[in-house]
């Protein structure tokens, strides 16, 4: 295991398991978005999906641990990256530039860190009822105790909550967009052919998730979805 651990300590290293990581966490995104937009086919889709969730309690929580791990080794690389880049220049220049550098590019650090605490809010929030309780406990009524549509929606009804959670999205816009930049690099796509084409693709697929997360978010509120009594 040592020559596992000195590799991820090495530069390249750390980049590779940047990518990895971050491509298992893009796609669990993409996936936990898509099972969402069931919201807008109705209370049975979506609470079916739950239920089928809850049913499979083994492989729900072997996801769970294996997305945490994941999310830990990607939260702490990045960091000990960002760390080692400081090191290697503890001297700022005397004129910064930075025309090749994008606000998503300098606000990675940021931007990971407010998406942490986003998602410990939205754990807290829809997964273990630790806030916001009241919306929480309509998800034990109904559907045998899955109704996930009436707690969502429930939510979502309250200004704050929705509007919390669709500007949270932004930052995840940023995330997105850079973290898909930095993938195509590490894999060796950075050439003049192509890296015009994945900065573009970059902002389409950051736009597409995060636009999706943020029409679920203002779903009630736009009068989309109705809030069932």
């Amino acid at each position: 295991m040592t020559w596992l651990f000195d590799c991820w300590r090495s530069s390249i290293g750390g980049k590779v398991t940047m990518a990895i990581t971050g491509l298992l966490l893009f796609g669990f995104v993409i996936a936990h978005l898509l099972g969402n937009l069931l919201l807008f086919t109705g209370p049975d889709a979506l609470n079916g999906y739950a239920k089928f969730l809850q049913d499979n309690a083994g492989m729900l929580w072997t996801a769970r641990i294996g997305l945490l791990v994941v999310f830990v080794l990607h939260v702490v690389t990045g960091f000990r990256l960002a760390r080692a880049n400081k090191v290697a220049r503890p001297v700022a220049y005397a004129k910064e530039d930075t025309v090749k550098a994008t606000f998503a590019s300098r606000s990675m650090v940021f931007s990971g860190l407010t998406l942490l605490g986003f998602v410990v809010y939205h754990l807290l929030h829809f997964t273990f009822g630790a806030v916001h309780g009241g919306d929480f406990a309509r998800k034990a009524v109904g559907a045998g105790g899955h109704d996930v549509h009436a707690m969502v929606t429930a939510s979502f009804s309250v200004p704050a909550i929705a509007i919390a959670y669709a500007g949270f999205q932004i930052v995840l816009f940023l995330h997105l967009r850079h973290g898909v930049q930095s993938l195509a690099q590490t894999l060796g796509l950075n050439h003049g052919r192509w890296t015009p084409i994945v900065e573009k693709l970059s902002v389409l697929i950051a736009i597409l998730v995060a636009g999706g997360n943020v029409l679920l978010a203002l779903s009630v509120l736009t009068g989309l979805v109705e809030v069932r009594p």
